[in-house]
């Protein structure tokens, strides 16, 4: 399997996505955020964490109009596979590829910290690894996390089962505890908190494994 990896001017964690995929058997390219498209053959694209741009005008804005973005998003469309984390989510959201806004903690502080995640569904090639209803532990490191979407919207993503994961004690006021959210054809996932960061056991768990292990076994068998 391949995956592509988007280097932003402020991404740092576009390696440690590497390493997640590569650990699950995937060749992996990290692609530069000036190029135009995406390497030929590409089954998933990682959008990584970080400051993209510094996070300035709006955490993920000017990523979102980079180059590469509009292949990002053409991937989308045709039903590529895209994992977004952290920023990466941010920046998601700020293409319109998934629903709904990343606002400033309710707390106005940065948190960084493992937290717990309930998973939400296992109806995806992002959470089939796990049973649905179980709870792991995957860190969060942000400032502006806060899941916004209005009535309508949070309740069709909860009505469809695109809820990926919530958190078990929200740690940034996100609408309905939401850490994580799906496409309408559940290819994209967006979620702030990092399964890259507890994909081995030198970083302290390895929570996180079972979705980059899911998901190359489900795109080997597609």
């Amino acid at each position: 399997m391949h995956a592509a990896v988007i280097v932003f001017p402020g991404s740092n964690c576009d390696r440690d996505l590497a390493v997640a995929f590569e650990r699950a058997g995937a060749r992996v390219s990290m692609v530069w955020h000036k190029d135009t498209d995406l390497p030929q053959g590409v089954d998933v694209v990682g959008v990584p964490g970080g400051f993209s741009y510094g996070d300035y005008l709006r955490c993920g804005a000017i990523a979102a109009n980079s180059p590469i973005c509009r292949s990002v998003i053409a991937h989308a469309d045709k039903g590529g596979y895209v994992l977004g984390v952290c920023n990466g989510f941010q920046i998601l959201t700020e293409t319109g590829i998934l629903p709904g806004a990343l606002l400033r903690n309710a707390g106005l502080k940065y948190v960084c910290k493992p937290v717990g995640l309930r998973v939400a569904t296992a109806d995806s090639v992002f959470s089939h690894g796990y049973e649905a209803g179980r709870t792991i532990t995957v860190p969060i490191a942000h400032h502006d996390g806060n899941y916004f979407a209005d009535t309508a919207t949070l309740d069709r993503l909860e009505g469809e089962d695109r809820v990926a994961f919530t958190y078990t004690d929200n740690p940034n006021g996100s609408a309905r505890d939401i850490a994580g959210i799906l496409s309408e054809n559940r290819r994209v996932l967006g979620m702030m908190p990092h399964p890259e960061r507890m994909a081995e056991p030198l970083q302290g768990g390895t929570d996180g494994a079972a979705l980059f292990s899911g998901l190359m076994g489900a795109l080997e068998r597609a």
